[in-house]
């Protein structure tokens, strides 16, 4: 009996599929070339593809752009990133991702934004809009659109306190969460360094950052490069800071980021401090080293900033008992002065 040829039909040809899109509910289509013989099939696909590749951008979906966009830069974007496009894209791109790139006018963009402006936050609205335009800049680069976008509403972020961390410290004493803590706060490193960190990355009392671990767009952590060429860096500790890490072999926190943030709220919760969140730790660091007049350079370098225009905007929040105590001496000397004159 012969051996019936794979992707033989009962007719005896020969068909092969070729991935063509995927919709906005996710499903992926496929073009069907039948032959009588594979590599007929085959040239007929190819000229297909050809012909695909060279057919204008504009009878494209958005939906159908955004995936290529993001398929092109998965190779040079961290997989947080990407999984953060691919989050944005399947939430909230569907409705106008089924437009066709040539019907997209300031108009229905406007009414996308407004719609989303209604029930999202102005951040989240900022990031989908990012995806958007990259997206835009990417298949038709000369398309203009005049829209409005949610005024960002800055942060109510709380910076701890030198009493905040001294009482935290006490009650993590002898912990993992404890070295966490103190690589954070005295650091100031970042949740993924800390958890991507190993006994090898340590000699003497300076620490190497080379490396973080993050989520990737399969939702599995994995350790990677930083993001940024500024979070290549080496942190030199205090002795205390050293002698609680001393000893350890391979990573020295044995968990994930979400598991350390974890820890941290409930401990956060046992000792009746103010709700912050791990990451404020960094701008406890940050708020430190400028009241204590560190250069904003070396304040950058040290946390691994690229640029100061974050630091400025969210780590240089001046921690509540050092502006009492500096608006005491402003005040105190206006007092003088006035004393004086009146």
């Amino acid at each position: 009996m012969a051996r019936k040829k794979k992707n033989a039909l009962p007719s005896g040809n020969i068909r092969i599929q070729v991935y063509d899109y995927t919709d906005e509910d996710g499903k992926k289509h496929y073009k069907s070339f039948t032959a009588p013989t594979k590599k007929e099939a085959q040239d007929m696909a190819r000229r297909w593809k050809n012909e695909k590749a060279e057919e204008k951008p504009m009878r494209i979906t958005l939906y159908e752009a955004t995936e290529r966009y993001i398929a092109v830069k998965s190779g040079v974007l961290s997989p947080s990133t990407i999984r953060g496009y691919k989050q944005v894209q399947e939430c909230y791109m569907k409705d106008i991702g089924r437009l066709y790139l040539d019907e997209l006018a300031s108009t229905n963009v406007q009414i996308w934004i407004s719609d989303m402006s209604r029930k999202l936050s102005p951040k989240t609205v900022h990031n989908a809009y990012g995806l958007f335009s990259a997206t835009i800049d990417m298949f038709i680069p000369d398309l203009h659109l005049k829209v409005t976008l949610p005024e960002k509403k800055r942060p109510e972020l709380y910076c701890p306190s030198d009493d905040d961390i001294k009482k935290l410290l006490e009650l993590i004493e002898g912990t993992d969460l404890e070295i966490a803590v103190l690589l954070a706060a005295f650091g100031p490193m970042r949740r993924g360094e800390i958890c991507a960190l190993e006994a090898s990355d340590i000699k003497g009392n300076k620490i190497s950052v080379s490396k973080s671990m993050v989520l990737g767009p399969d939702r599995e952590y994995i350790v990677k490069q930083p993001k940024t060429y500024g979070s290549y860096r080496v942190i030199e500790y205090p002795d205390f800071v050293i002698n609680k890490i001393k000893g350890k072999t391979g990573r020295i926190i044995s968990i994930n980021p979400d598991a350390l943030s974890n820890r941290f709220k409930r401990a956060l919760a046992r000792s009746g401090l103010r709700h912050f969140r791990f990451h404020d730790l960094r701008h406890y660091a940050a708020s430190i080293m400028h009241a204590i007049g560190v250069p904003d350079q070396y304040i950058m370098q040290r946390g691994g900033w690229i640029s100061d225009n974050i630091m400025k905007s969210v780590y240089r929040n001046a921690i509540d008992i050092e502006a009492v105590r500096q608006n005491k001496k402003i005040n105190g000397h206006f007092q003088k002065l006035t004393g004086n004159i009146v």
